[in-house]
């Protein structure tokens, strides 16, 4: 019988080019090529388009009546194609911001899911404010006390009446327990029948005595007894007994001139020192998504905005008069500021002397306002404010004057105190998510659990460890669960997700992973390689789309697609493996993957600094305090593990601590003791990972502004002038000129509710998002949306004689992005291109001062073809003047870099060092960089390949 195989045929997806092939099921394939040759177009919108169409095709008739809008892939025909699961490398964050800060580590990983399991299975309850143990009770477990004392002892089987939380008086509750059948109790130590206890009415507090019973070996009347104890009892039950075992440690009363020992026995969780009643332990409790454990005051989340004094205030060196508050220095506000300066003086409030020497006395005014003079203050001011945050212009005024703090009710542990009581190993849910994933891992490998605890949670201790070898397969052995994925970089929120994937034990499914490598240094990309081969080797077909050459090398299959980006693009021009393709003529990938060559020329000249940056004392997060030289002029690389401090040190310290000297109101730097250098730079602009848009109107030529002129260019046609369309009706984001039926999206979501939501092609404007009679104008016989589907190479010949036009049309070809279609939804670019966007948003702008860029793996989802384009506009910014800063793992863009800043040795608390500072060829030499062997590597056999050649 052959091997099944998916068996594509004609496929014309984008600018798939009728292409055919067959995918053998199990085979873990590489799918190559140059940015925009069509490898998405394969692997994404027909690969999995098609085989989640099919999956809710087996859906029930009621779904699928909302997903017959769903479009099958452009092609003569699909068989053969199992389940998919896709996983890609953009981040869009739809849900709400509540929603984005408790979404954790642990919470993408589904460990958080297991451990509020296990809490709920085997947690041990302690009182938060005793530190004592509190166990919940039965009849069973009173009865197992009971058999450790000695055979005859006399006891009493009891439960406590409080007189003050009752709402009845003791003749009451005496004729009620009457009813019920007792007739003893224990009423200021003496044992009274019930008829007796008349005539004490100020009493608080007895004890009913339910049975008397010895130490004889029978329990069945005992059970009886304790059942009826617990029931009637309030949950707890009393057991005084009498013997001659010394025991301090336990409470003696005396009864009847006799010594009784005393033990309580609670069923509802309540502490037997403190009385304090704690919550059972249903899993909801212990997570922070959830109403029954989240914190009620940050509602999960840890932290909660506070008005910052530093944002309302920001330069206190400055007086009232001169507008030291920065609140009410707005037209709408500054009545506030007028009203202050009128009354200060019959108050006492220096209105010209340094907002920070003004008195506590003075400040007071200032913060409670004066309400016989009607003058509320800042907190009147911010309250009203409050009120009014139902307007969006309001709400966004009210937060520029808020930051996030720590949440003073769970001190940022995100639970109830309830939650947190329960302890595993010594430690709650929170101080667990605390810990680095290794450090969990190996905590939970030596945990000392009684036998039947074990047997409890066997299941669920494996399954959470099993996920944490994941993670630290793929390389995150260093993150907390506790973290935040929205802190994440885009590579380790979905090698996050790949940690899901690969706990799973699903056969017989089509995984589509689109750049698992990006953010994963050299020395980790192996680990990572053989986790997706274990995927493979359980009968799933594992497509990778992805440029790391030990990603492509190791596949079974490799399968190119090229040979240029757009038109140039959609075929095939390689299917094997990986020692084919090094001596196959057609493959571009195999060419550089052989060769290593293209980037740097070994006899190249470095290039001259330009002055320094100079940045001492950096401690945010792991950084051990160290000071970093940046030199300016060039290009200068930070290196190093995934979590050895990189981004810590140029986006969350650098960056801020550059902007502290212009930025009235500056972002919040990690700590450092000082920056010198920073005349040395005009403009800094950073150039992150962070998408340039969450919805589909979101697109590269509304980006870069170049489709305001391309709409006046249509506005200014007679067909457009005789209809009286104005340039906003060529607009997808305003009414007017739009489909009303998608508000200019192209596209409609469904939610699907306990699954992914789906977006569907609008029926009404077919996915061109304008209406018909705005598409009936055209411009050299194309309409808005022809001109939308072409690449900016097409539109920049297209757009011939309009300069505006083709100068920000320039800018995308400039950075290498000449393949992108110009209305390509943003949510569809990879980190890498948005990142080249951002920056040809900054080539088109007007430039007065030679900038800084400093931007954070600027090579994420680039060929190596494209590195070589990259580098060419690296060396045109250069050239001009400006100076880059990159954090950087690709070895071919670090060995072209002028300066190499190497952190480490490792990561989290073993990072956060300055491993070695130099040119490529010194850190190469260092035996103590983990980059530097790799680079070494790359260096020598590039040596080695120029030499074959000459």
């Amino acid at each position: 019988m052959s091997q099944r195989k998916i068996r594509l045929r004609g496929v014309r997806v984008n600018n798939l080019q009728d292409i055919d092939l067959d995918i053998p099921h199990g085979q873990f394939v590489s799918i190559c090529g140059v940015s925009g040759s069509g490898k998405s177009s394969l692997a994404f919108e027909t690969l999995f388009a098609e085989g989640q169409r099919r999956y809710f095709e087996s859906l029930s008739t009621y779904t699928r009546q909302f997903l017959e809008q769903l479009d099958k892939p452009d092609a003569d025909k699909i068989e053969e194609i199992p389940p998919a699961i896709a996983l890609r490398a953009n981040r869009q964050f739809d849900s709400s911001r509540l929603d984005r800060l408790r979404t954790t580590v642990g919470v993408s990983s589904e460990i958080m899911q297991h451990l509020c399991l296990l809490y709920s299975k085997i947690g041990d309850l302690v009182c938060t404010d005793c530190r004592l143990p509190v166990r919940s009770h039965n009849p069973d477990s009173v009865i197992q006390f009971l058999k450790s004392l000695d055979k005859g002892v006399r006891y009493q089987v009891c439960f406590d009446v409080d007189m003050l939380d009752e709402e009845f008086d003791v003749h009451e509750i005496r004729d009620h327990l009457r009813s019920l059948g007792f007739g003893r109790a224990i009423i200021d130590g003496k044992t009274q029948k019930l008829d007796e206890a008349i005539e004490h009415v100020q009493i608080e507090s007895f004890k009913v005595v339910v049975d008397r019973l010895k130490i004889d070996g029978q329990w069945n009347r005992a059970a009886d007894s304790l059942e009826t104890a617990f029931r009637h009892g309030n949950q707890s039950v009393a057991i005084l007994w009498q013997d001659n075992a010394d025991n301090d440690s336990l409470v003696a009363i005396e009864i009847d001139s006799q010594i009784w020992k005393v033990a309580n026995f609670y069923n509802d969780r309540v502490c037997t020192n403190c009385k304090r009643q704690f919550t059972a332990p249903d899993p909801g409790r212990f997570s922070y998504s959830n109403p029954l454990g989240a914190c009620e005051n940050c509602e999960g989340t840890g932290s909660v905005l506070k008005l910052d004094m530093n944002l309302i205030v920001p330069d206190d060196s400055i007086s009232i008069r001169d507008g030291a508050i920065a609140a009410w220095n707005t037209p709408a506000y500054e009545h506030e500021k007028h009203e202050l300066i009128e009354l200060a003086a019959c108050y006492g409030v220096d209105l010209d002397c340094p907002f920070s020497e003004l008195t506590d006395k003075q400040l007071e005014i200032i913060w409670r306002g004066v309400p016989e003079r009607d003058f509320g203050g800042f907190d009147g001011f911010f309250k009203w404010l409050e009120r009014k945050k139902y307007k969006v212009q309001v709400a966004a005024f009210l937060n520029r004057w808020k930051s996030t703090t720590v949440c003073d009710s769970c001190s940022g542990e995100r639970l109830q105190p309830d939650s947190l009581a329960y302890q595993i190993g010594g430690k709650n849910i929170f101080e667990w998510c605390n810990l680095e994933v290794s450090e969990m891992h190996n905590v939970i490998s030596n945990l000392d659990l009684t036998d039947d605890k074990v047997q409890i949670s066997a299941r669920i201790l494996s399954t959470i460890q099993q996920r944490l070898e994941f993670l630290q397969q793929v390389g995150l052995s260093y993150l907390r669960l506790n973290r935040s994925t929205a802190s994440l970089s885009s590579g380790e929120s979905q090698r996050v997700m790949l940690c899901k994937i690969l706990g799973s034990t699903l056969t017989s499914m089509l995984y589509v992973l689109d750049e698992p490598t990006s953010g994963l240094h050299p020395s980790e990309t192996q680990s990572l390689l053989q986790s997706l081969k274990r995927i493979s080797s359980r009968g799933n077909t594992v497509v990778v789309v992805d440029h790391n050459n030990t990603m492509i090398a190791g596949a079974e299959r490799i399968v190119e697609i090229g040979p240029g980006a757009g038109s140039d693009g959609g075929q095939i021009i390689f299917d094997g493996t990986v020692d084919q393709m090094v001596h196959s003529e057609q493959s571009v990938t195999g060419h550089f993957i052989k060769r290593h060559s293209g980037l740097l020329n070994p006899d190249k000249k470095r290039r001259k600094k330009r002055g320094r940056l100079t940045l001492t004392g950096a401690a945010g997060n792991n950084l051990k305090s160290i000071d970093v030289e940046f030199p300016l002029g060039c290009l200068c690389a930070v290196s190093g593990l995934s979590g050895s401090g990189k981004s810590t040190l140029v986006e969350d310290t650098l960056h801020p601590a550059l902007q502290n000297t212009n930025n009235p109101s500056p972002p919040t730097s990690l700590p450092y003791d000082a920056l010198t250098g920073r005349e040395l730079v005009g403009d800094v602009v950073l150039v992150d990972q962070s998408p340039i848009g969450r919805s589909s109107r979101s697109n590269p030529v509304t980006y870069v502004k170049a489709f305001d002129e391309i709409r006046k260019t249509f506005a200014e046609t007679v067909d457009a002038k005789t209809k009286n369309f104005k340039a906003g009706h060529f607009s997808f984001n305003v009414d007017g000129g739009r489909c009303e039926k998608c508000k200019g999206a192209g596209q409609l979501t469904i939610d699907m509710q306990f699954m992914s939501d789906i977006h569907v092609r609008c029926d009404q404007c077919q996915g061109t998002r304008f209406r018909d009679a705005v598409l009936s104008v055209k411009y050299r016989a194309k309409n808005i949306d022809e001109v939308l589907n072409m690449t900016a190479r097409e539109a920049f010949t297209f757009f011939r004689g309009k300069t505006k036009v083709q100068t920000q049309l320039k800018a995308l070809i400039d950075v290498g992005l000449d393949y992108i279609r110009l209305g390509q939804p943003a949510s569809t670019l990879s980190s890498g291109e948005a990142q080249r966007l951002k920056l040809a948003l900054y080539l088109n702008a007007p430039k007065t001062q030679k900038a800084l860029f400093l931007m954070d793996e600027p090579t994420f989802g680039l060929h190596m073809r494209d590195i070589l384009n990259l580098v060419d506009c690296f060396d045109t910014l250069l050239a001009a003047g400006h100076s880059i800063i990159v954090i950087e793992h690709n070895l071919h863009l670090l060995k072209h870099a002028d300066w190499i800043i190497d952190l480490g040795p490792g990561a989290a608390k073993d990072g956060g060092n300055v491993v070695v500072a130099g040119t490529p060829e010194e850190v190469a030499d260092c035996l103590k960089s983990v980059t530097g062997q790799h680079l070494r590597k790359l260096l020598d056999e590039e040596a080695t390949s120029l030499q074959e050649v000459e």
